[in-house]
């Protein structure tokens, strides 16, 4: 499912630590319009419950997360 949701724009966050993932994808949030779908890449396994902490402080919703080996994926849209 997570394949048929094409984003506006792609985060890439592989090879970062807690706190850079949050933190570009908040910048990257901020410079989105309302309605947008960013896709963010990590590999940090602690963006899972970083991310879902995010989305329920900001109200932008997880559309949706996978994971392909290391990396993980989120679609999240801008509220």
């Amino acid at each position: 499912m997570a394949e048929a949701i094409a984003p506006d724009r792609t985060l890439d966050c592989k090879g970062l630590l807690c706190p850079m993932p949050i933190v570009k994808l908040s910048k990257a949030a901020k410079e989105m319009s309302s309605g947008e779908v960013i896709l963010m890449e990590a590999t940090d396994p602690g963006s899972v419950p970083d991310v879902a902490a995010w989305s329920k402080q900001t109200g932008n919703p997880i559309v949706s997360q996978d994971q392909a080996g290391n990396v993980m994926r989120f679609w999240i849209r801008k509220a």
